[in-house]
């Protein structure tokens, strides 16, 4: 088993950390413990240049840290924005794509520089249908692979209510039939997409779509796969299709916590469950609210709420632990005192999802206390409290003061990591 963190990006990209290059990264990663990480901006000619003089392959599309440093496995990655007009609309749709090498990596960066400029932004945009995309894109790779990132967005999602369309196929039209997986996105999970009955013949995966350093594997794919042998086509291979038979389980924000995940309008601090309000304007200022996640799934939805299909992967929500080490201590999570004990915790129990998932309580408690053992205990058990994020504004979560009730999302697949 490896954790898999597929979309991320560089310091190259719009709004990202300064902080971020080939090393930073694989130093987070091991902290965290990610055996597998995308490279992210891979379209990038100085990100491109900077891996080529940092990695080295160590099998085919696997590439590693030169010297010997510890270092995770790298996939080639970049996330790329279609921008066009189809049905009278503007249509912006983003588009994660992994390649089998760096050579790939620069010769789509060559093909796609005549439809937008690939060096303004890591994340480049292009000025094609994603459906015209996905063609270019395997005439210049045939072993690429292609899935909508964080899709029920509503601004850049395959399926979001502002820009995108109400299926794959809509989104895709004949080049539909390579898309193989979905990126679920921080704003929803895999019990809201089993609602869709177009999501079963795809994967559902999980990636953390990282700005800074510490977002890295705040969603995450668990891999079952060798590290130690793996190559490029075991990652595809693992991700693809119904069955994705090499994906174990994902590691999930909670949805609410994403920031799209409820209706309402940013300007006015005005949200609103679409589940129970139905209303299409701010009650403050009168203007439309932004349609979220959860309000569009349910346009969409085919199902009862709690289906689960046969080919269902287990999950599990997770909240990260610099975030759990802030509400216990009081203090801001990049407060020295809170990155202190994260690096207690992470030194004394091997990774941050060591400390999440399986660490005993006790070994918590020894090295960090009581209280920071408590958070955690309850964030396994699903107890938290949890203002849910709207419009591009985050949600806030908290571990739920007594006596909480549990997350209403069952957990699955604990035993799983």
């Amino acid at each position: 088993m490896v954790l898999a963190d597929l979309h991320i990006h560089s310091r190259f990209a719009m709004a990202c950390s300064d902080s971020i290059n080939m090393r930073s990264l694989a130093q987070t990663a091991i902290k965290k413990g990610i055996g597998i990480l995308g490279t992210g901006d891979i379209l990038h000619r100085q990100w491109i240049k900077e891996a080529e003089e940092e990695l080295e392959e160590v099998r085919k599309g696997m590439y590693r840290l030169k010297g010997g440093a510890p270092s995770p496995l790298f996939i080639p990655s970049a996330e790329v924005s279609t921008v066009f007009y189809d049905g009278g609309k503007a249509r912006k749709i983003h588009n994660c794509i992994l390649l089998p090498d760096i050579e790939s990596a620069k010769s789509l960066s060559s093909t796609l520089s005549k439809y937008g400029e690939m060096d303004s932004d890591g994340r480049p945009t292009v000025n094609m249908s994603a459906a015209e995309f996905v063609e270019v894109l395997f005439q210049t790779e045939p072993n690429a692979f292609v899935f909508p990132a964080h899709i029920w967005t509503p601004y850049f999602g395959a399926l979001g209510s502002i820009s995108g369309y109400d299926s794959i196929k809509e989104a895709y039209k004949d080049q539909s039939k390579r898309i193989h997986a979905i990126e679920t996105g921080l704003s929803s999970d895999p019990p809201m997409n089993w609602l869709i009955k177009e999501m079963d013949s795809m994967a559902l995966v999980s990636n953390s779509d990282m700005h800074s350093l510490m977002n890295k594997g705040r969603e995450a794919n668990n891999l079952n796969i060798d590290k130690e042998k793996a190559e490029y086509r075991d990652i595809v291979s693992s991700i693809k299709g119904r069955k994705a038979e090499g994906l174990a389980s994902t590691i999930e924000f909670y949805p609410e916590e994403g920031k799209y995940h409820y209706d309402g309008h940013r300007d006015c601090n005005f949200s609103v469950d679409p589940l129970t309000e139905h209303i299409q304007n701010c009650r403050v200022c009168g203007k439309p609210l932004v349609r979220g996640v959860l309000h569009r799934v349910a346009d969409l939805s085919e199902r009862t709420i709690g289906y689960m299909p046969e080919s269902a992967k287990p999950y599990i929500h997770l909240i990260p632990l610099i975030e759990l080490i802030s509400h216990s201590m009081h203090k801001g999570k990049y407060t020295k005192a809170v990155g202190e004990t994260y690096d207690l915790l992470v030194k004394g129990l091997s990774t941050e999802f060591n400390v999440l998932i399986d660490a005993s309580f006790d070994q918590i408690s020894e090295i960090a206390g009581e209280e920071i053992a408590e958070a955690v205990k309850m964030m396994r058990e699903g107890k938290v409290s949890i203002t849910p994020g709207y419009a591009g504004v985050f949600g806030k979560i908290e571990i739920a003061d007594a006596p909480p009730e549990p997350h209403k999302h069952k957990q699955l697949g604990l035993d799983e990591f």
